[in-house]
C-alpha cells in the first residue's frame, strides 16, 4: 500500500520529466503489410515497416507467429527504428505473421498481422471447381465450358434458388461467361449454367459465397478516470463472418479477473487503481483479416487543486437576481465540497442551494448577501481552499418602454426607452428593426438615438413605408439583457396601380382595366384615370362610366374623347392620407375617326380689293378633326338671295377665303357661314355672320386742322370730321402724321386714332421746336389724300433747378414751409407757381398742394413721419423736385432738430426769421 500512494504523489509529475511537450501514448503511422517474397528474387533483404509517434519516442520490439523476437540470437533480423529487416530469409524458418509493437511510459500498442510468404510453382494438381469466394464490392466472372460435341452451343444461366438474376449482371458475346459487378451478400447462391445444341445439352453448377473483413463500427477513445472509478468500454465491428474479439493491454492479451469482465467488444474494469493505466487494444477478427482500435486508459490520484480553476474573484447580481458561483476543482477522486460566508459556514435553505457539482446557487439575492464567499475541496489525499467576493447592485428597469405608433408617411416620431439603473452599472442602448440592427454610428438616414444616460430614445425624421415594422429597444449591462418591443405602422397615399390595359376603343370611348397597386397600410377608396395627348398640357382627368370609382372598382369605360387623336391612359388611387402616385401609362392607342363636331368660330371677314369678298375664321386645332381628309366649306350668298353658293377649302390650316367677282359693288353685306369635313363626311356649320365686301380709299382730305403747344414735350392736334358717303368712301378713323423742319429727317412719326375722335395729343417732343403736322383718312382699303400741314413750336423746357433752402417749423400739427423762388435760365420757362407733394412714411399715397407764393402750411395729423418733396410748375411743364425731407413725428420742432422755444425758425443753410403768415407772392 506505501507503494500506491508513492505511486499516486509521483504521478502527477511524470508529464514534466518527457522533456517538451506533454506526454503522449503510441500511434502508429505505419504499420507492417502482407509481403510475398519470390525465391528468385535478387534481394537479399526483407523489410517490414513499422512507425509510431509519441512523446517520448516509442521503442521497438516484434513478434513472430506470437512470439517475441529475441534480435541477440537471432543473426538475420535487425531493427532499423521500428522497420524489422530479415536478411537472407528462407521458406523454412521466415514464413509466417508478423507483429510490431511500440512502446513508451504511457504504454505499448501492437500492430495488425503481416503475412510473410515464398513464392515458388510446383506441379499443377487436377481437381474439381472448388467453391469460389467473393469479397463484398468486388466483381466475380464465372466460366461456362462448351460441352465437347459440334456446333456452336445455346447457353443459359439460372439461379438454383429460384430467384432472378440480377439486373447488373453482364454475359460475354457467346454468354458462356456470366460476369456480376459489385457482388453485394444478396448476390450470394448457387448458380447454374446450361449449355446445348442438337447433338445434346450439359450442365454445371457453381455456388457464390460472400465475405467481408471486419470493419468498425464503434470504436474505444481515450479515457481519463479518478481512481475508485469504473471503465466501461465497449468496440464494435461487422463483417462476414462475424468477427470476434480480444482485449491486449501493451500489447499483452488482457484476461478476465476478479475486477475485470470481457465480453465480445465490452470491456469492464471496477475500482481503478493506479496500475490500470496504460494503452488497451480491441481486436476484431474474422478470418480474412484483423483491425485494431487503440486507446488510453489514464488513472488519476490527486489532492483538491484551485491553481487552474479558482473561484471567481468577483461576482456580481442583481437585486432580486439569481446567481451562481462554481467551485470545480482539479481533484482525483472527486473532491467533497462545503462553503462558508466569511467565518460562517452555509447551510442549504429555501434560498441558499448546494448542487451536486459543488456549485452554490443563491436565489433572489439581497444586498445583505454581500461579501466573501469561500470554497472547501476535501479528498483523501489532501484539501484546498479558493475564496471570491459577491458584489449586489440594483436591477436595470425599462421605465419608459417603445409603444405602438400609427402614423402618416414624412412625419418625424420618437420612439421611448428609458430605464432607471444602478449608477455603478454602465448602460448601452441597441435598436433593431424587424431583427436587424441599426447601426447608428453610421449616421444612418431617418434614425437618431437622442437622451442621455438613462435614456436612448429613437427619432425617426421623414418616416417612410418602408419603416413600417417591429422596433426592439435592447438594454444591455454587464448583468442582464433587457428588451422591449413596439410595432409602428406608416400610412401612406397608395403604391401606383399596376398593369393598366386599354380592352377597347371607339371614336368616343375607351374600355380600362387595371389591377391596383399597395394600399400602403390605408385602404384604397378611389381611382381616377387620367388621359394625355400629343395636344394636351400633360395629364387631364378623364369622365368615366362609373362616375365616381371606388376602392373596389378596378375597370372603368372613359368618355368624351376626341376621335382620330392618340391617348394614353394611367390611373392613380387615392385614400384617406391623400392621393398617390400614378401608375405607368399604358400604351399608345388612336381612337377612331368620325364626322367633325365642331364648328369654326369667330368668323369674319371684309376688306381686301373692289369686286372681292374676303372671309375670315378660326382655325380648327388637329385634335378636333376627328380624320383625315379634312377641309373647311364655305358657304356665301348676298344679303337677300335664296341661293348659297359653296366653296371647298382643302387647306387643313386654312382660315381665310377670299372670293372674287367683278360683279360685286363695294361694301356690299354677305350673308356667311363656314363648316368642316372629313373623310367621313360633312360636320356642322357655324352659325351666319354678315360680311362686307371691299371697299375704296377715302377720297376727301380733313378740313380744319388746329395744332397748339401743349408743354416742352407735348402738342395737341384737332380737326373737322369728315362727312361721307359710299361714293366719297368709308372713314374708320384718322392718322396724324408729325415731323420738325430739319431737313435731315423725314416724318417723325403717325398716330391713329379709331371712329369720330377729331384730335389728339403727341407726346415725348424736344422743347422749344418747330413741329409740323397733317391728317388724313382710312378704312381697310387705306389711307386717304392728308390735309395741308399746320405748325407749332414747342414751349421752353421747365426749370432745371429745384427749390432750395426749404426751411420747416412743425408745431403740434401744423407744419409752416419756406423756401426760396427759383430763377430760370434764358432757354427754359418761367416758374409759375409750386407743387408740394407729401404723404406718410409708411403710406404710398401722396397729396398734393399747389401755390403761387414760396410758403405754405399744411395742417396735417402727425401720427408717423412725413415725407415731403417741392418742384416748380411752368408753360413747359413740371420742374425739378428738391430732396425729400423728412418730417419726425415728434411736436415742437424745428428743421434743425430741436426744440422750438418761441416763433422762431431755424433753416437747413443759414437762419432766417418770419412769421407763418406773413406770406408774399410771387411777382
Amino acid at each position: 500500500m506505501r507503494l500506491l500512494w508513492k505511486l499516486v504523489i509521483l504521478l502527477p509529475l511524470i508529464p514534466t520529466c518527457a522533456g517538451d511537450g506533454l506526454w503522449s501514448r503510441p500511434v502508429f503511422v505505419q504499420e507492417p503489410q502482407d509481403v510475398i517474397f519470390p525465391l528468385d528474387s535478387s534481394k537479399s533483404e526483407i523489410i517490414l515497416n513499422c512507425a509510431a509517434n509519441g512523446n517520448p519516442l516509442p521503442r521497438y520490439r516484434w513478434k513472430r507467429n506470437g512470439t517475441d523476437i529475441d534480435f541477440t540470437m537471432s543473426y538475420h533480423y535487425r531493427l532499423d527504428g521500428g522497420h524489422l529487416a530479415i536478411s537472407r530469409p528462407h521458406t523454412d524458418h521466415d514464413t509466417g505473421t508478423y507483429q510490431c509493437l511500440a512502446t513508451n511510459p504511457l504504454g505499448t500498442i501492437l500492430s495488425r498481422k503481416a503475412k510473410l510468404q515464398f513464392a515458388y510453382i510446383e506441379e499443377f494438381e487436377t481437381k474439381t471447381r472448388s467453391t469460389v469466394s467473393v469479397r463484398e464490392g468486388q466483381g466475380v466472372v464465372l466460366l461456362c465450358g462448351p460441352p465437347p460435341h459440334v456446333g456452336v452451343p445455346d447457353i443459359s444461366w439460372r439461379r438454383l434458388d429460384g430467384g432472378l438474376l440480377p439486373g447488373k449482371v453482364k454475359y460475354s458475346k457467346s454468354k458462356a461467361i456470366l460476369e456480376i459487378p459489385n457482388f453485394q451478400q444478396e448476390d450470394e447462391g448457387f448458380y447454374e449454367c446450361t449449355a446445348g445444341n442438337h447433338r445434346g445439352r450439359n450442365i454445371a453448377k457453381g455456388q457464390l459465397i460472400f465475405y467481408a473483413p471486419p470493419e468498425w463500427e464503434q470504436k474505444i477513445q481515450n479515457t481519463y478516470l479518478s481512481i475508485y472509478d469504473s471503465l466501461f468500454w465497449e468496440c464494435k465491428a461487422h463483417g462476414k463472418p462475424n468477427p470476434c474479439y480480444t482485449w491486449l493491454k501493451n500489447g499483452d492479451h488482457l484476461n478476465p479477473e476478479e475486477r475485470i469482465q470481457i465480453e465480445n467488444g465490452t470491456l469492464i474494469i471496477t475500482m481503478l487503481n493506479v496500475s490500470d493505466s496504460g494503452i488497451y487494444q480491441c481486436v476484431a477478427e474474422n478470418k480474412y483479416q484483423t483491425i485494431y482500435a487503440n486507446a488510453e486508459l489514464k488513472v488519476l490520484a490527486s489532492a483538491p487543486n484551485f491553481s487552474k480553476n479558482p473561484i471567481k474573484k468577483k461576482s456580481v447580481v442583481q437585486v432580486g437576481g439569481d446567481v451562481a458561483v462554481e467551485c470545480k476543482p482539479s481533484a482525483f477522486p472527486r473532491a467533497a465540497i462545503a462553503w462558508k460566508r466569511g467565518t460562517e459556514t452555509l447551510r442549504q435553505s429555501k434560498r441558499v442551494y448546494l448542487l451536486e457539482d459543488g456549485s452554490l446557487k443563491i436565489y433572489n439575492v439581497t444586498r445583505s448577501d454581500a461579501g466573501p464567499y469561500t470554497c472547501i475541496a476535501t479528498n483523501q489525499f489532501g484539501i484546498a481552499k479558493s475564496t471570491g467576493s459577491l458584489i449586489v447592485k440594483e436591477r436595470t428597469i425599462i421605465t419608459m418602454p417603445p409603444y405602438k405608433m400609427d402614423v402618416t408617411v414624412g412625419e418625424s416620431v420618437v420612439l421611448p426607452c428609458q430605464v432607471s439603473h444602478d449608477p455603478a452599472i454602465e448602460v448601452l442602448f441597441v435598436w433593431s428593426f424587424n431583427g436587424n440592427v441599426i447601426d447608428l454610428k453610421k449616421g444612418i438616414t431617418h434614425f437618431e438615438r437622442i437622451g442621455g444616460e438613462s435614456v436612448g430614445d429613437l427619432m425617426i425624421r421623414n418616416i417612410q413605408l418602408s419603416h413600417s415594422g417591429k422596433y426592439m429597444c435592447t438594454v444591455q449591462t454587464t448583468l442582464e439583457i433587457l428588451s422591449a418591443v413596439a410595432d409602428i405602422i406608416v400610412r401612406g397615399p397608395p403604391g401606383p396601380p399596376e398593369d393598366v390595359r386599354v380592352e377597347g376603343i371607339s371614336s368616343s370611348t375607351s374600355q380600362l382595366s387595371w389591377k391596383p397597386g399597395p394600399d400602403n397600410n390605408s385602404p384604397i377608396q378611389i381611382f381616377t384615370v387620367q388621359t394625355r395627348t400629343p395636344f394636351s398640357l400633360g395629364w387631364q382627368a378623364a369622365s368615366t362610366v362609373p362616375e365616381i370609382l371606388n376602392g373596389k372598382t378596378y375597370n372603368a369605360t372613359v368618355i368624351g374623347l376626341s376621335p382620330w387623336v392618340e391617348y394614353e391612359f394611367r390611373v392613380v388611387a387615392g385614400n384617406s392620407i391623400g392621393i398617390g402616385e400614378p401608375s405607368k401609362p399604358s400604351e399608345l392607342l388612336r381612337t377612331k375617326a368620325s364626322v367633325p363636331v365642331v364648328a369654326p368660330t369667330n368668323v369674319n371677314g371684309g376688306g381686301g380689293s373692289r369686286s372681292e369678298l374676303v372671309i375670315t375664321w378660326e382655325s380648327i386645332p388637329e385634335e378636333l378633326q376627328n380624320g383625315e381628309g379634312f377641309g373647311y366649306i364655305v358657304m356665301l350668298r348676298p344679303v337677300g338671295s335664296t341661293t348659297w353658293i359653296k366653296e371647298r377649302v382643302v387647306s387643313v390650316e386654312s382660315s381665310k377665303f377670299i372670293y372674287s367677282n367683278e360683279s360685286i359693288n363695294p361694301l356690299s353685306p354677305f350673308e356667311v357661314k363656314v363648316g368642316v369635313y372629313n373623310s367621313q363626311g360633312e360636320g356642322s356649320m357655324s352659325t351666319v355672320s354678315i360680311v362686307y365686301s371691299g371697299e375704296d380709299e377715302p377720297q376727301l382730305a380733313p378740313r380744319g386742322i388746329f395744332v397748339q403747344s401743349v408743354s416742352a414735350s407735348e402738342m395737341e392736334v384737332s380737326w373737322n370730321a369728315i362727312d361721307w358717303n359710299r361714293n366719297t368712301g368709308r372713314v374708320l378713323g384718322y392718322e396724324v402724321l408729325y415731323w420738325t423742319d430739319d431737313s435731315k429727317e423725314s416724318m417723325i412719326g403717325k398716330i391713329r386714332v379709331s371712329g369720330n375722335v377729331t384730335s389728339k395729343n403727341i407726346t415725348g417732343l424736344k422743347a422749344n421746336t418747330v413741329y409740323f403736322a397733317s391728317v388724313r383718312a382710312y378704312n381697310t382699303a387705306g389711307t386717304g389724300p392728308s390735309s395741308a400741314p399746320v405748325n407749332v413750336t414747342t414751349k421752353k423746357s421747365p426749370p432745371s433747378q429745384p427749390p432750395a433752402n426749404i426751411a420747416w417749423k412743425l408745431t403740434n400739427s401744423k407744419l409752416c414751409l419756406n423756401w426760396e423762388h427759383v430763377k430760370t435760365m434764358e432757354n427754359e420757362s418761367e416758374v409759375l407757381g409750386y407743387k408740394i407733394l407729401y404723404r406718410q412714411n409708411r403710406q404710398s399715397k401722396t397729396h398734393v398742394l399747389e401755390t403761387n407764393n414760396t410758403s405754405a402750411e399744411l395742417l396735417v395729423p402727425f401720427e408717423e413721419d412725413y415725407l415731403i418733396e417741392i418742384r416748380t410748375v411752368s408753360d413747359g411743364g413740371e420742374g425739378s423736385s428738391s430732396e425729400e425731407i423728412r418730417i419726425p413725428k415728434m411736436s415742437s420742432l424745428s428743421s434743425r432738430g430741436i426744440q422750438v422755444l418761441g416763433p422762431n425758425i431755424h433753416f437747413l443753410s443759414f437762419a432766417m426769421i418770419f412769421s407763418c403768415f406773413a406770406v408774399q407772392p410771387l411777382i
